[in-house]
């Protein structure tokens, strides 16, 4: 059985609206990155449990890569309480990919969403 989930248009927000991390990998059946990388995200996967995996399959979700701002694949999103805290296009290596779930699982998610809510009211006064 994966230990990954696929996303769709239905489900994106829900899965990552959670209290908890979830690594979203945008992909493409045709991709050989894609290819070359879901081994390594399988692996990650099935080694955090606590962790959701999320695949998008961009060919048969194109209006949901597009509103995540998806312009090339593989692209990796980390989400954490509903917070969008990393977002790059390319294959990650295993190690570089460890290393990223252990800085997302090291922050302090207190200051994250007070940084979150400072930038959202400074927009704010600019729009008026």
């Amino acid at each position: 059985m994966s230990a990954t989930v696929t996303l769709t248009a239905d489900t994106f927000s829900r899965a990552v609206d959670t209290s908890g991390i979830v690594l979203v990998d945008f992909w493409a059946g045709w991709c050989g990155p894609c290819r070359m990388f879901a081994p390594t995200f399988e692996s990650a996967a099935a080694a955090h449990p606590d962790i959701v995996f999320g695949k998008v399959d961009t060919e048969a979700e194109r209006e949901l890569a597009g509103a995540a701002g998806v312009r090339s694949i593989p692209t990796l999103m980390a989400f954490r309480e509903g917070v969008l805290l990393f977002s790059q296009a390319g294959a990650l290596p295993p190690a570089a990919l460890e290393d990223l779930i252990s800085q997302i699982r090291a922050l302090d998610m207190d200051v994250v969403h007070r940084q979150v809510a400072e930038a959202r009211g400074a927009t704010a006064k600019r729009a008026r």
